[in-house]
């Protein structure tokens, strides 16, 4: 399903875009890559695609605000399943 929006201008877009109580994902379509990029940078989601949309399995996946519990995937989500243990050792003998 795709939902168009009208909107006057950037603001109004990103404004329109971050209304919402949800942030899995989106995608920003331009000719204009680095205009795009910084608007997406604007868009408060988990994830963002410029011109295209592809999950990369090695890259953190999750939302934010009502969107996703976390991160998955990625270095990110591992550190949930991890727990961080500090051994002390003696200080070697002198010789």
């Amino acid at each position: 399903m795709l939902a168009v929006i009208p909107y006057r201008d950037e603001e109004e877009a990103v404004r329109i875009a971050n209304d919402s109580a949800y942030g899995l994902g989106g995608s920003v379509w331009t000719a204009d890559p680095e205009r795009g990029e910084a608007l997406a940078r604007k868009v408060r989601t988990g994830t963002i695609g410029l011109n295209h949309y592809v999950n990369d399995p090695l890259a953190p996946f999750g939302g934010i605000k009502a969107s996703g519990m976390g991160r998955e995937l990625g270095p990110e989500g591992l550190a949930a399943f991890q727990n961080l243990k500090t051994i002390y050792l003696p200080p070697p003998a002198a010789n």
